[in-house]
């Protein structure tokens, strides 16, 4: 019915969790960046493939998998090994996965972002989609910024209805901090290359939820002060307020990612 894909690096704790809840699969694949812990014991000893290869991109593992992998089924869930797919959200991939057609071939789903023990409702931008599941013949990705993007229109891509526990902090903030360090060197390219693109203004009003935020998230990489910005935006715009303690501290945590995108950034335009 569907095959699931879960990219690893050092993910020997989180990955029991994960693997768990797509227990309903027979066809699990881990594609491993080169773990120096126990990540490929704890995926084999639970029944799942395991590939090997060096990470470049999140688009370039991923399409790797989609070419290499072998997947048994025609439709394919791509997950991270932080992420957890609730009961809703299997039962609403198994719909699809077992229709006589869909409607789409592929389909973005929302993320539940959870910190210190409860979900960023607010902070946590929700619903911010990614595309995860599709057709293994037009699931693909290119790479956008430091994650990934699809490479239908956005009249090809469908929306779940139901999310996807993703627990981003579960290795703590330090761990965090060092990833988005890693992930600001490709935001920051991703913004010089951008510069000079003229921005549609349609896009920012647009009736689809995921082109409007990429649209503003482009507008907001042309403004002055984005780091205070984006804490107002997460904040007091987005409601992070109404998430207490765990909302104002991922807001500030956000501003200081937005301050090593825009330090590396001054650094790329003295090259």
């Amino acid at each position: 019915m569907i095959s699931v894909v879960i990219l690893t690096l050092n993910e020997a704790d989180n990955l029991p969790r994960c693997l768990a809840s797509v227990a309903w699969s027979d066809d699990v694949v881990v594609l491993d960046s080169g773990s120096t812990d126990a990540t490929v014991e704890v995926a084999k000893a639970h029944g799942a493939r395991v590939l090997v290869r060096p990470f470049d991109s999140f688009a370039g593992q991923r399409n790797y998998a989609m070419e290499a992998a072998g997947l048994r089924h025609p439709w394919v869930l791509h997950l991270d090994a932080d992420e957890v797919v609730p009961e809703a959200l299997r039962n609403e991939l198994l719909k699809i996965a077992t229709a006589s057609s869909a409607a789409y071939p592929v389909y973005r789903i929302a993320s539940k972002i959870l910190f210190m023990g409860r979900w960023l409702k607010h902070a946590g931008m929700y619903p911010a989609y990614q595309v995860r599941f599709g057709r293994a013949e037009a699931l693909r990705f290119i790479d956008h910024g430091h994650g990934q993007r699809e490479v239908q229109p956005p009249e090809q891509v469908g929306t779940l209805r139901n999310p996807l526990d993703h627990h981003n902090f579960s290795k703590g903030v330090l761990d965090w901090f060092s990833r988005h360090l890693r992930y600001a060197d490709r935001e920051a390219q991703l913004m010089l290359a951008e510069r000079d693109r003229p921005l549609q203004p349609s896009d920012l009003l647009s009736r689809d939820a995921t082109v409007r935020r990429r649209a503003l998230k482009r507008l907001a990489g042309r403004l002055p002060l984005r780091p205070w910005l984006r804490f107002a935006y997460v904040y007091l715009l987005r409601g992070g307020f109404m998430d207490g303690a765990a909302g104002l501290r991922y807001a500030r945590m956000l501003a200081v990612y937005q301050q090593f995108i825009d330090l590396r950034l001054c650094e790329l335009k003295q090259h």
